[in-house]
């Protein structure tokens, strides 16, 4: 039907069961197709059966489309069709996209490639059987709603906020490199605000009596398993069955202690702690290297020792090739991996329940430690080069901790100004 378009009109055109058009009586060949999904593209026909699509509502205004429309009909009139025509391309959906394409890329392209693509499988879900192009704004605005309120059946919480947009954000790539690739003309995520998600409000590191009781299950813990071990081995010798790797008294019983204090004098986060090879602990120049392939920023990073790093490493490097039967750690001169192990969750829960400490994870020790810089009156530039941060505004959280050095530098400032 041809009607004279309007801002209102277009905005309001409703889907129905079948697509439709709008033609419009002011640009001759310029049209309005709204089909059953809700999708409103422009569309130009400067003879019949000639056509091409302009772009999604979301993407051109009717003002910027009138002006697209009469272009192509100038070119058509007077070379015979438009010089831009494109090509017709084949129509892919989102999951085909993914298998076909993105993913083989991502996979040597990308950091964590693998795990990109199947966090936006998992998040997306609903729109894998989507033609790319027909994802737009609203599209992906009602997906928003709709996920930061599903239940997640292993946690029996909403899915935060902060897992919707690491979400969104690994769409919004994958879409980027879709245009870069020609396979649709714009990425409709570009033109959508970047989600405010709010980081955790409250700093979380261990208070003084927490690191004391910490350190108590830690040193508790260690000489249980050591008496337990000492226990069994006698068991095992009366048995006549073969005897586990005696344990050192007063050592570490396992990975578990070293692997926490080492968290927190170092600050490194729990996937560069299970990365360290021997090779990158420098014992003799007290210092530990952070690697660039398994650095998050992707930068290397050098880290100081302090004592205690330093001796437990010490330590731990004379007994890690008997402790717990490991016997692939470094003997002399070999490069392995410093903290064979996969992961430790069920330890580190056990550890805290021990500790009665509430509410901390893991991840906090990095917070610990930079909280004790600041409070020490280290300058947050410095913590931010000890922490690995690309930008200062993420160490920024830590400033209030230093009440007395900022009162000091205000306090500065008014005595220059009575002299």
């Amino acid at each position: 039907m041809k009607i004279q378009l309007t801002k209102r009109l277009v905005m309001e055109a409703k889907p129905a069961e079948r697509h439709y058009e709008m033609r419009d009586v002011q640009i001759k060949g310029l049209l309005l197709r709204v089909n059953p999904s809700g999708h409103k593209a422009w569309v130009v026909e400067w003879a019949r059966g000639c056509r091409r699509t302009l772009g999604a509502l979301s993407e051109l205004t009717l003002e910027n489309a009138r002006a697209e429309a009469a272009q192509v009909m100038a070119e058509a009139l007077k070379y015979g069709a438009p010089t831009l025509v494109k090509p017709v391309r084949e129509e892919i959906t989102l999951g085909m996209f993914l298998t076909d394409q993105y993913a083989l890329w991502a996979a040597t392209q990308l950091k964590w490639g693998r795990g990109t693509v199947d966090r936006i499988r998992k998040g997306f879900g609903d729109l894998l059987e989507r033609r790319l192009s027909a994802i737009d704004q609203r599209m992906i605005d009602r997906w928003w709603a709709d996920r930061i309120s599903t239940i997640s059946p292993k946690t029996r919480a909403p899915v935060g906020k902060v897992t919707a947009s690491r979400e969104l954000a690994a769409l919004r790539s994958a879409l980027s490199k879709a245009v870069e690739w020609e396979l649709i003309d714009t990425n409709p995520l570009t033109r959508i605000r970047q989600k405010i998600v709010e980081a955790r409000k409250v700093v979380r590191y261990l208070a003084p009596d927490e690191e004391r009781r910490l350190r108590q299950a830690l040193a508790e813990r260690d000489r249980r398993l050591v008496t337990a071990r000492a226990s069994g081995n006698v068991w095992s010798i009366r048995s006549g069955r073969a005897q586990l790797p005696e344990l050192p008294v007063g050592g570490f019983a396992d990975h578990l202690t070293p692997i926490v204090l080492l968290a927190m004098n170092t600050g490194l986060r729990k996937g560069e702690l299970l990365s360290l090879d021997w090779g990158d602990a420098n014992l003799a120049t007290k210092m530990l290297v952070v690697r660039s392939e398994v650095s998050k920023n992707g930068r290397q990073r050098h880290m100081p020792l302090n004592a205690e790093a330093l001796d437990l490493l010490r330590m731990w490097r004379r007994q890690a090739k008997g402790v717990a039967g490991n016997q692939s750690a470094l003997s002399s001169g070999n490069v392995a991996r410093i903290f064979p192990v996969g992961d430790f969750k069920k330890a580190w829960t056990s550890l805290l329940k021990a500790a009665d400490i509430r509410g901390f994870r893991f991840h906090d020790l990095r917070h610990h430690f930079a909280s004790r810089l600041v409070m020490n009156a280290v300058d947050l530039n410095t913590v931010r080069e000890l922490l690995g941060h690309a930008d200062l505004k993420m160490t920024l959280r830590y400033a209030h901790l230093a009440p007395e050095h900022l009162a000091t530098a205000v306090a500065k400032l008014g005595s220059s100004t009575h002299q």
